[in-house]
C-alpha cells in the first residue's frame, strides 16, 4: 500500500484536531491488512491533558480492538513526527511501522531532535519513514498556528 494513502488518514483526523482549535496532528492505526483499527486526534486542551495527543489515543484504541498491548504487524501514521512521549509509546507498543508526514524541529523524536525509534538500546525498533505528504502537513500546521497569533 502507498505511504500516501496511510497519512491521508490520518490528515482526516488532523482536521477534527482543527476544527476543535486544537493543535492539528491526527493518527491512525492500521492491521496488516490494511484495515483502520484505532484512530485519534489531540485532545489535548479539550481533555485538559498534557498527554491526549493523537498517537497515544490511536495506539489506546487499536490496542483495545485487537485486545493485545503489542501492535507488532500495525502501521501507525500520523500527520507530525512523534514526541518523546509518543515515541516511547510506540516503542512499547511494538508498532511494526511507523510513517509521519511533517518533521518537528523542537521535540521530533523520530530522527529530529532524538531518535528514539532507533535506539539499539531498547527492546524493538519499528521500520519508520518520515516526511510522507510533508508539505501538506506543514501547511495545515502553519495556518493553525497563523491564526493563534493573528
Amino acid at each position: 500500500m502507498d505511504l500516501s494513502y496511510y497519512m491521508e488518514q490520518a490528515f482526516r483526523e488532523a482536521i477534527k484536531a482543527y476544527e476543535k482549535k486544537e493543535v492539528p496532528v491526527g493518527a491512525v492505526v492500521f492491521d496488516v491488512d490494511g484495515h483502520v483499527i484505532g484512530k485519534g486526534y489531540n485532545q489535548v486542551e479539550e481533555l485538559t491533558d498534557a498527554t491526549a495527543h493523537a498517537e497515544m489515543i490511536a495506539l489506546t484504541s487499536a490496542m483495545a480492538t485487537l485486545g493485545s498491548k503489542y501492535l507488532i504487524d500495525c502501521t501507525l501514521a500520523v500527520t507530525l513526527e512523534p514526541c518523546p512521549m509518543c515515541a516511547g509509546a510506540i516503542v512499547n507498543a511494538k508498532v511494526g511501522r511507523l510513517v509521519f508526514g511533517a518533521y518537528d524541529p523542537k521535540m521530533g523524536a523520530c530522527g529530529t531532535v532524538m531518535n528514539i525509534p532507533a535506539s539499539p538500546e531498547l527492546n524493538h525498533q519499528p521500520e519508520v519513514y518520515g516526511g510522507i505528504l510533508e508539505h501538506k502537513a506543514q501547511s495545515l500546521l502553519q495556518e493553525f498556528f497563523r491564526g493563534l497569533r493573528g
